[in-house]
């Protein structure tokens, strides 16, 4: 019997031993920690020299966008990333098509960020509304499974449909909110890549009722057709230039733009609230606060103090909505409570005992390097 290990936490971050895999130096700090240090400088353009790389970027697409309705794209949530590049882009010139994907699960707050940014910036909005059976049944299916990553089908969902949008109007870049500021640590067995349609669709025909005959499932071929073949850019924009600093970013929103907090990172989402707030740390022990204020702590924005007053807050906003959204997800579900928590007790499994795509992704990545060819990424 493999004896359990003994609780440590990094003496840098406060990632700490509820990641199965972490691993500490002679010092106490944790590979995390090295990790963001040693790929800081690949990912992040700061100052001047980031500011005027950017700007290039930026001439670069309104150049090849001039004769365009739009010039690039953008995913909107109502969340604190996506709407803050909608600003930032629009105060830039650039004329985005901005695309929401409706998985049934918006906060109301959410909805009324969206309809302000729109509103204000006067941005295009393209909504995608969900066939809500598949969604549901597939969402069910992922609980039944047991698997980590609860979140892949809305995840999945979206990016297959924002690619698909820029195929259509031929839009050649799309500006993400991901950041390497607020967002680079993430332990490996705390998720699993949402773009596996494979280990998707092995889910849902072993434990859905349903045929996904609606819902937009993306192979491996059609995302690397969309980046290599179509030549999508994608443009991490808040790499660039200032450090981006959430707290700053959010306090512009809601002067600018009447936009409003709603809780918690991704919280935007009941289902991603309760994903984050309960699901994960009852069935999985996992707290995905200490990834996000551990990379917060490496990026400078706050101290390893004041990450850890943050820990000891509840993960809901308030006892009244964990009992609300208790409540409310499994009757959106289609099932009863009773039946819910039976579900949620069974034990866990990992994503890999399902079929999955990684050895097409080995195939890929040797195709990719056999035919030179570059990803059309920039941080």
């Amino acid at each position: 019997m493999q004896e359990e290990r003994k609780y440590q936490m990094c003496s840098r971050c406060v990632m700490d031993t509820t990641d199965v895999e972490i691993k500490f130096d002679e010092k106490g700090v944790c590979n995390h920690c090295h990790g963001f240090d040693q790929n800081f400088s690949h990912n992040v353009f700061p100052g001047p020299n980031g500011q005027e790389k950017i700007a290039l970027i930026i001439d670069d697409i309104k150049r090849k966008g001039n004769n365009k309705k739009y010039d690039c794209i953008i995913g909107l949530s109502g969340g604190v990333d996506s709407s803050y590049v909608a600003y930032i882009i629009k105060k830039a010139g650039l004329r985005p098509l901005a695309v929401h994907f409706d998985s049934g699960w918006n906060s109301d707050q959410a909805v009324r960020n969206i309809e302000n940014i729109v509103k204000k910036l006067e941005i295009d909005l393209l909504t995608e509304v969900c066939d809500w059976p598949e969604m549901k049944d597939l969402q069910l299916s992922y609980f039944r499974a047991g698997v980590v990553n609860a979140d892949v089908p809305m995840d999945h969902a979206f990016m297959v449909v924002l690619f698909r949008v820029a195929r259509k109007h031929g839009i050649k870049y799309f500006i993400g909110g991901h950041n390497y500021a607020t967002e680079s640590i993430m332990p490996r067995t705390w998720g699993f890549d949402s773009r596996d349609s494979i280990n998707l669709m092995a889910i849902q025909n072993k434990f859905g009722k349903l045929k996904l005959k609606k819902y937009p499932t993306g192979t491996i071929w059609e995302r690397l057709y969309t980046r290599y073949v179509f030549n999508l850019h994608v443009i991490n924009i808040l790499n660039f230039g200032e450090p981006y600093h959430k707290e700053e970013a959010m306090k512009l929103l809601e002067r600018e733009l009447e936009w409003k907090y709603y809780g918690g990172k991704h919280y935007e989402s009941v289902f991603t609230r309760f994903f984050q707030g309960y699901y994960l740390p009852k069935r999985f022990n996992v707290d995905k606060r200490r990834a996000h204020l551990s990379t917060m702590i490496c990026s400078g924005q706050i101290s390893k103090e004041q990450a850890l007053e943050e820990l000891k807050k509840p993960l809901y906003p308030s006892p009244e909505l964990l009992e609300q959204d208790q409540d409310y997800i499994p009757k959106k579900l289609g099932i009863s409570g009773s039946e819910f928590n039976r579900i949620l007790s069974e034990p866990i499994h990992s994503h890999y005992e399902y079929a999955h795509d990684s050895h097409l992704k080995e195939l890929a990545s040797k195709l990719a390097r056999l035919f030179s060819v570059v990803p059309k990424k920039t941080n």
